[in-house]
């Protein structure tokens, strides 16, 4: 049997994700909220020279916002988004995990004060390595669980 590879063909404007760990690009993909009617090509387990295995996200006609690599930055914190305009990569930079987190984050413990009335989480980066994220309000220190905006 021949050694066969497969092409992926490149998007022409929109996101590339790179370098998510392996078997994490689900995750990014479902936080992520993508519209049902753009394309998106998902590699999983793809070889990796730096990382042994990696995963890979494609989103044709989607630039990623801030809230949205932050969101990226807290399941895949070794990950590298790329901006595609016109089938060139125009901008292209590692996520970085910020030092404070509003509004994305729902803190875990039920009797904090964001779960009681409609007060945003706000949350402070403790530590970055391992993840450390503690409740501003309760100061519970929480895995980080992505809020999708609908009420707690």
């Amino acid at each position: 049997m021949k050694n066969r590879e497969l092409k992926v063909k490149p998007i022409q404007n929109g996101t590339v994700i790179d370098h998510i760990k392996s078997g994490k690009a689900l995750d990014v993909y479902n936080i992520l909220k993508i519209p049902d009617d753009l394309p998106v090509m998902l590699a999983m387990n793809v070889p990796s020279k730096k990382m042994g295995k990696k995963d890979i996200l494609k989103i044709e006609g989607l630039e990623l916002g801030s809230d949205d690599v932050n969101k990226i930055a807290l399941i895949a914190p070794d990950a590298t988004i790329n901006i595609i305009r016109n089938g060139e990569v125009v901008e292209k930079f590692k996520v970085n995990i910020p030092d404070y987190i509003e509004g994305l984050l729902k803190c875990t413990n039920p009797n904090c004060i964001t779960n009681r009335e409609n007060v945003e989480g706000k949350f402070v980066i403790e530590s970055k390595n391992p993840l450390k994220i503690r409740c501003k309000y309760c100061e519970k220190f929480l895995s980080a669980i992505i809020y999708d905006g609908s009420p707690p």
